[in-house]
This record gives structure tokens, C-alpha cells and sequence, in this order.
């Protein structure tokens, strides 16, 4: 009888402890916070080791064709070698996106595309009456153009939200500097289609290693220059209240200067993600930053964005049209955002929804 005993509960350790061997492929099964903790957890331990790889651009956490969290790839080009199928018992899938790029200056390919007017929609690319839209064509002089995020506020200013690489050229602009509405590949004369002035921006770091966060600028403006609506053929206003939710297969839409009004769905989080900015510094090569923390959307159809769309709002596809990202790069139909509430933090500012 005390033999019998034993052996259950010895019976029952060893099921304990096949639990414990296996909590790391367990955990990663499900789609509770626990299991993504869990994808997050590998996700940080093996990123690093991943985009040492030659080819390999970036990670993220997504859904695999099982609707199962997994840890997301991308790469360059097909055929990367050495990609595991599983990491600590969480499952890896490769995406093949070619490189990713800021999607105004050093956009692929070159200077974004102009957008035909068409009799019945805007013309995102126009000069508009002041006070101008928001997801418009904008720009510090010195680049092609961009697109006008939004209106921000502090409680006393206003400002024009946009990227670095369209309001601060990258680094090289100077506060106090103008911008224009609409951007100088699109017309914009200096000055006098300026909407205001550089306030503050946070510069990118190209050094190997260093992570990023926000590709994010803010022009003083007022609300005479500018507006806090899109166009007559976008979603409106957005709210000044954030989205604060689960982004994973979050439905979103954005209007943007080269595409206008596009709709999408958030593919990929927590992303870490290699950007070229073509040769800032004028050495004959492309500089790129690495970012931390992105948002990755993919296109309901055709594309949700293009050159030219960097610094649109991204907000969700209801009627609530809550923030949810800034757009700054992208790369084979993904785009790539900076976490809204990031942005917002940085230059302690709300949206100016109003």
C-alpha cells in the first residue's frame, strides 16, 4: 500500500515537472496576456541575435496563419539562412518585406509620387486656403515633401505634428526654421506658403546599436494656418482621446499626402525594425536607424501607404477616430508607426480634436 502511494506521487512530480520543462512551448499556444508576455519574453532575447543576421531587418509579434502568437521576421530577401521554425518553444515565421524606408526623403523609390488631381476628390498634393487641412502635403524647404499629421496642442500653443525627416530634414534643420504647406516637391514656396516655424523635434541616432523610439516633430503654428480636420474625402476630426485597447488585428485607417484615405489592420507589434534614410550625411551611403516599439499595419487592400505619407495619423477605422500611431516608414505593403501615445509624451502635447 505504501509502495502504491509512492509511485502516484512520484508519478505526479514527474507531470509537475514536464509542465515546467514545457511552460515555454505551452505558453506560447494561447493568446492571454500570460502567453504574450511569454512571446515577448523570446521575442527580447533573440532580436538581437536575429538582425545580426545578414538580410534580416527587423522582428515583431503577430499572428501565424493558426491565429497563434509568434515571433514575426522580416527579411530582405527570400532564402535568409539560419532562421529557426521555433524559438524556446515559440513558433517563427519569416516575411520577406525587402528593406524598409522612411517614406519621404530617402523614400524608395526616390522622391514620393505626385498624386494626379482628380474632379471628384482632393487633391492632397495642393496649396490649400489657410487654415489647411491635416494629411496634406508639408515640409521643411530643404526636403520633398511630407504629410501634416495633425494639430497638437500644450493648453497655450498649437503645432503642426509631422516626422524628424519632414520637419527637421533629419537632423539638419535649425529651430525657427519654416514649413510649408503644401511641401517644395509639391509647389511650396519659401515663405510664403509657410505654416509656421520648427519648434521641437527628436533627433535620430544612426549610430549601430543605438535604439530609437519616435520620428516625431512639432511646428509652432496657429489655429489661422491650421486646421484639425482632414480633408472633405477623409475620416474628420480625430479624437483627442488616444485608443488604449489590444492593437493586434486592431482595424485602422489614416489620410495621407501621396494615398489619401487608406484602411489597414495592425499585423505586428513591439517591433524592432532597421529604417534607411537614404545618405543623410552625404558620405555616398544610406544611413540607417534602428526603432524599438513600432506598430506594423498592413493594407486592407493595395496599399495603406506610400512615399510621401510619412508624419500621417493613424487612428481607428470607426467613428471614435482615436490616435493610435505616426506614420514614418515602410516597406513590401507594411508601414511602420511610432506608438502615438510615445510621440504625444515626448513633446507634452494632446491631440487637438476639438
Amino acid at each position: 500500500m505504501t509502495r502504491r502511494i509512492f509511485c502516484k506521487a512520484l508519478l505526479v512530480v514527474v507531470v509537475i515537472f514536464g509542465l515546467f520543462v514545457s511552460s515555454g512551448v505551452l505558453s506560447a499556444q494561447g493568446n492571454s496576456d500570460w502567453a504574450f508576455d511569454r512571446v515577448r519574453e523570446v521575442q527580447g532575447k533573440h532580436t538581437d541575435l536575429l538582425m545580426a543576421m545578414d538580410g534580416v531587418e527587423g522582428t515583431a509579434i503577430g499572428l501565424n496563419q493558426n491565429d497563434r502568437l509568434a515571433i514575426k521576421v522580416f527579411t530582405a530577401r527570400p532564402g535568409v539562412r539560419g532562421i529557426p521554425q521555433e524559438l524556446d518553444g515559440v513558433t517563427v515565421e519569416v516575411v520577406v518585406t525587402g528593406k524598409f524606408y522612411a517614406l519621404a526623403k530617402g523614400g524608395q523609390p526616390g522622391k514620393p509620387e505626385k498624386k494626379p488631381p482628380s474632379n471628384d476628390t482632393v487633391d492632397p498634393t495642393a496649396r490649400f486656403d489657410r487654415p489647411v487641412p491635416i494629411g496634406v502635403s508639408t515640409g521643411h524647404p530643404d526636403i520633398t515633401a511630407g504629410t501634416l499629421g495633425c494639430r497638437v496642442s500644450d493648453g497655450n500653443n498649437v503645432y503642426a505634428l509631422s516626422n524628424n525627416h519632414v520637419y527637421a530634414n533629419c537632423n539638419n534643420a535649425e529651430i525657427d526654421d519654416n514649413v510649408l504647406q503644401p511641401g517644395d516637391f509639391d509647389g511650396g514656396v519659401y515663405p510664403e506658403d509657410s505654416i509656421g516655424t520648427l519648434f521641437d523635434y527628436v533627433e535620430i541616432d544612426f549610430t549601430e546599436g543605438v535604439n530609437n523610439t519616435i520620428d516625431a516633430a512639432i511646428a509652432l503654428t496657429t489655429t489661422v494656418d491650421v486646421n484639425n480636420a482632414t480633408p472633405s474625402d477623409g475620416y474628420g476630426t480625430p479624437s483627442s482621446t488616444i485608443f488604449e485597447g489590444a492593437l493586434l488585428g486592431l482595424e485602422v485607417q489614416k489620410y495621407g499626402r501621396t494615398t489619401g484615405l487608406t484602411k489597414g489592420t495592425v499585423s505586428g507589434i513591439n517591433a524592432t525594425v532597421n529604417v534607411s534614410y537614404g545618405d543623410v550625411d552625404g558620405n555616398g551611403v544610406d544611413d540607417v536607424a534602428r526603432f524599438v516599439n513600432q506598430i506594423i499595419i498592413l493594407p486592407s487592400r493595395g496599399w495603406f501607404s506610400k512615399a510621401g505619407d510619412s508624419g500621417s495619423l493613424i487612428v481607428t477605422n470607426d467613428a471614435d477616430c482615436n490616435p493610435v500611431g505616426l506614420l514614418f516608414a515602410g516597406g513590401g505593403r507594411r508601414t511602420i508607426a511610432n506608438p502615438i501615445d510615445a510621440v504625444l509624451e515626448t513633446f507634452e502635447v494632446t491631440i487637438d480634436g476639438e
